[in-house]
């Protein structure tokens, strides 16, 4: 078993991004970011774009799933795959050293063949990185590993408009994951919860990817404040209806 797959097991990996819009936009802030997250006992990060990684690179020695988002203006977030597309997004990652390579697997306008051909040009010319397939159903997930990845993630379901839509996260498909494939499967996406992470565990999970929950302030916050509106909406409506 490859030691840096060793090293993930059943830990936690924090996703440390930040997009231009964001106050904690930039690459000196997203290192204190992973700084803080290995304090906390993170056992692996996820970062974005080359300036990010190799900051962080420079604070901590945790292993690093790199990828590179490219949005253009003409970007549909929907349907167009937008987590390394494509060789040239992907060399510039691998060269920064990351240990692994996160690609988004999901044939979204291109093929499987397509896919397959892209992971065979990385694997030959970074053949110590190991490349995480970000997918968002059973059947891409299984492709994935059959054409390749070295590890399956559960990061897009939700995020395209086939796959399973809904606000938790998606156990089910780590375990139908689980029970068709041998390769790790990293569980990743809203997860707010430590009960949701004992979930992903029990039905199968390699690791669990947190990134919202622990690196997006503005997210954490909005959630407490909604709660809160919610609570005095209810107060006000129990209030009426004559309750004391």
């Amino acid at each position: 078993m490859n030691t840096i797959l060793e090293r993930l097991k059943g830990g936690l990996i924090v996703s440390c991004q930040a997009y231009e819009d964001s106050p904690l936009y930039g690459a000196e802030i997203m290192a204190r970011m992973a700084r803080a997250a290995e304090i906390g006992g993170a056992i692996g990060l996820r970062a974005c774009w080359t300036q990010d990684i190799e900051a962080i690179k420079s604070v901590t020695s945790l292993p690093i799933i790199g990828i590179n988002k490219v949005i253009k203006p003409t970007t549909d977030p929907v349907n167009d795959v937008i987590i390394t597309p494509d060789y040239e997004s992907a060399s510039v990652i691998c060269e920064t050293g990351v240990e692994i390579l996160g690609l988004d697997c999901t044939a979204r306008k291109r093929s499987y063949d397509d896919i397959a051909n892209l992971i065979a040009k990385i694997k030959v010319n970074y053949p110590n990185i190991l490349i995480m397939a970000d997918i968002s159903t059973l059947e891409e997930g299984l492709h994935a590993a059959d054409i390749g990845a070295d590890i399956i993630s559960t990061t897009l379901s939700g995020y395209t408009t086939y796959s399973r839509q809904q606000e938790a996260p998606d156990i089910a498909l780590v375990r139908d994951l689980y029970a068709n494939t041998d390769k790790p499967i990293n569980a990743e996406g809203r997860y707010w919860e430590p009960a949701q992470v004992y979930s992903a565990f029990d039905n199968g999970a390699w690791c669990v990817t947190i990134g919202s929950a622990i690196t997006r302030p503005e997210l954490i916050t909005r959630r407490f404040t909604q709660s809160i509106e919610k609570y005095w909406q209810n107060k006000q409506s129990h209030y009426q209806e004559g309750g004391s």
